[in-house]
């Protein structure tokens, strides 16, 4: 599994030979990227509705597109996609086949209005868990799994549901403070789900979100965490 972070919340993923983008959102100022740029991937992954997550989504309608239900009928008529998963959008708990990986649904603690002239509901706002093989209650040692947590405060499930469960190996968890988790509350998350590395994502790229990322890593080790923590510079890929 490869991992490129394209700043803010916006990371592609490589898993054999299926490719998925996940809020696909350029105009931050960690990359250097142009949507063009990027080749169009299988699967288009949004956490919820908001113009830092979905801003250039249109720019991969392509894409088969994976949502809750009533943001993918957003997508579908005012963003171009006309292709998501088994033909409507999926929910909180539900994991769907998307080529080579296994895409499980799951909570996130945050807002998800639309700032449109429309009148849509979003739906509810969420994280997703992208694994190599379908969870089980069964640890599976060979299995590796990618917690994107979207845009979240830090919440129990990720202590009694995602770590223990679902079991990702890696997460990317929002940092930036004021809109979502900071570097204390991010460090208990990545704690709590007993990853290997940990991501620190949605930071930098407006003021009210500025960090120093030395934060994050030093709350981490206060917390006893064996994780790694891995900061990716924008454009920066990891292999799991």
């Amino acid at each position: 599994m490869e991992l490129t972070y394209y700043g803010h919340s916006t990371f592609g993923v490589e898993v054999g030979e299926t490719s998925l983008l996940v809020d696909p959102f350029f105009a931050n100022p960690m990359t250097d990227t142009a949507p063009a740029d990027v080749p169009t991937p299988d699967y288009v992954l949004l956490t919820h509705g908001h113009e830092d997550h979905i801003a250039h989504a249109a720019e991969f309608s392509d894409a088969t597109l994976v949502a809750v239900p009533e943001l993918a009928a957003y997508a579908e008529e005012e963003l171009g996609f006309d292709n998501a998963v088994a033909g409507m959008g999926m929910n909180m708990g539900g994991t769907v086949e998307c080529g080579d990986t296994f895409v499980t649904m799951v909570r996130a603690d945050h807002t998800n209005g639309l700032m449109t002239d429309y009148e849509y509901s979003a739906g509810p706002p969420v994280g997703y868990v992208v694994s190599t093989t379908k969870p089980t209650q069964e640890t599976d040692a060979e299995s590796e799994a990618f917690y994107h947590a979207g845009d979240t405060s830090l919440m129990s499930e990720m202590r009694d549901v995602i770590g223990p469960f679902l079991e990702p190996d890696i997460a990317a968890v929002p940092a930036g403070d004021h809109f979502t988790m900071g570097p204390t509350q991010a460090a208990i998350a990545v704690d709590w789900l007993n990853v290997d590395y940990a991501v620190p994502m949605h930071y930098d790229t407006f003021p009210p979100i500025e960090i120093d990322t030395d934060d994050f890593v030093r709350e981490v080790r206060v917390t006893g965490s064996d994780a790694e923590v891995v900061v990716l510079d924008g454009d920066e890929s990891f292999i799991l």
